[in-house]
C-alpha cells in the first residue's frame, strides 16, 4: 500500500498537466477563468505514534483542523492549476493510540511519547477533471469529480508536553542522539481526489481528500533507537523525552534495558493526510470585444 501510494503522484501529476494541444487551442482564452477559495479541513497523520504503525492506521482522537486558502486556474476543458497555502495541526500520543493490553501496541504504551505539530504548507497542484467543460464558466457542469496531484513545501515544528505540563520544542533536543537537528523545512508530495458542486454562477462547494507524501520520519520526533546512555542527552528536556518519559510496564522493557534500543521504525516516512470542504468564488473573466476599424 505504501508503494501504491508512493508512486501514484508522479504519474497522476504528469497526466494532470499534459493537456493536449488540440484541447488547449478548442479551449480559447474567454473560456478560461481563475478561482479563488477557503477550506476548512479535518488532520490527521501516519507515523510511530499511531495505533498501529501503518499508514492506515489513525486515531479519530487525533484529529486536529486545517485552514487553507487557494487559487486556481482553469487551463483547458479537463485541466486547472491550483496555488495553495494552508495551516493545520497534528497530533500523537502513545498514552491514546497504544492499547496496553495487545502484545505488540504495549510497547509504544511503554513508550509513552506525545507530540503536538504545526504545519504550514506551500502547495502547487495540477486537476485533472473527470468531467470536462468546453464553454465558460457559466455553462460549467453541476458536478465534478477530480483528480490532482503536485509538489508542495511545509514548515513544521513538533513540541511535547514535558513533565511540568510545560510545550517544548523537539528538534533542538536531539531526542536520538543525532549529531545535528532534523530539518524543520521539508518537501511533500500533495495528491488525492474531490469533487465540485455548482451552487450558482460564481460559486462551487467541494470536497475533497488529500494526501501528502513526506521525506521526512521526524514530523513526530520518533525515528530510530534509544541513545546508548543516557547521560548522552544534553538538557533536562532532552533526558525526559529521549529517556525518561519511559513507563515501567510488565512485560516490555525499563529505563535500565532501553539503551540503544529501538524507538521508532526509520524505515517508513510521515505521512499526513486532510479531508474537509471548500467554497469557491469564480472571478468572472473580462470579456473584451474587438475594436471596429
Amino acid at each position: 500500500m505504501k508503494q501504491f501510494f508512493a508512486f501514484t503522484a508522479a504519474p497522476l501529476l504528469a497526466l494532470t498537466m499534459l493537456a493536449s494541444e488540440a484541447d488547449a487551442q478548442q479551449f480559447s482564452k474567454r473560456k478560461q477563468y481563475n478561482t479563488v477559495g477557503v477550506s476548512l479541513n479535518a488532520m490527521n497523520y501516519f507515523g510511530d505514534i499511531t495505533p498501529k504503525p501503518s499508514i492506515p492506521s489513525f486515531r479519530a482522537g487525533a484529529t486536529r483542523p486545517n485552514l487553507g486558502l487557494t487559487f486556481t486556474h482553469r487551463f483547458a476543458p479537463r485541466i486547472s492549476a491550483r496555488a495553495s497555502l494552508s495551516y493545520g495541526r497534528i497530533t500523537g500520543d502513545d498514552a491514546k493510540a497504544a492499547d496496553q493490553n495487545d502484545g505488540d501496541a504495549k510497547y509504544r504504551y511503554n513508550r509513552n511519547m506525545n507530540f503536538r505539530n504545526d504545519i504550514f504548507e506551500l502547495a502547487g497542484v495540477g486537476i485533472f477533471d473527470l468531467v470536462e467543460n468546453r464553454n465558460n464558466y457559466i455553462k460549467r457542469p453541476d458536478f465534478v469529480p477530480y483528480l490532482f496531484g503536485g509538489v508542495g513545501v511545509i514548515r513544521h515544528n513538533p513540541k511535547g508536553e514535558n513533565e511540568d505540563g510545560n510545550i517544548v520544542a523537539l528538534q533542538p533536543l536531539r531526542t536520538e542522539g543525532q549529531s545535528s537537528g532534523y530539518s524543520l523545512t521539508q518537501f511533500v508530495i500533495p495528491f488525492g481526489a474531490g469533487a465540485r458542486y455548482k451552487l450558482n454562477k460564481s460559486f462551487d462547494i467541494g470536497l475533497e481528500l488529500g494526501f501528502r507524501k513526506t521525506f521526512t520520519d521526524y514530523l513526530d520526533d520518533v525515528s530510530t533507537n534509544y541513545v546508548a546512555d543516557r547521560s548522552l542527552l544534553g538538557s533536562d528536556d532532552a533526558k525526559y523525552f529521549g529517556w525518561d518519559i519511559t513507563r515501567e510496564l510488565a512485560g516490555t522493557y525499563t529505563e535500565a534495558q532501553q539503551a540503544s534500543g529501538q524507538r521508532g521504525k526509520s524505515n517508513e516516512k510521515d505521512w499526513y493526510t486532510t479531508l474537509g470542504v471548500s467554497v469557491n468564488y469564480i472571478l468572472a473573466p473580462r470579456v473584451r470585444n474587438p475594436k471596429f476599424r
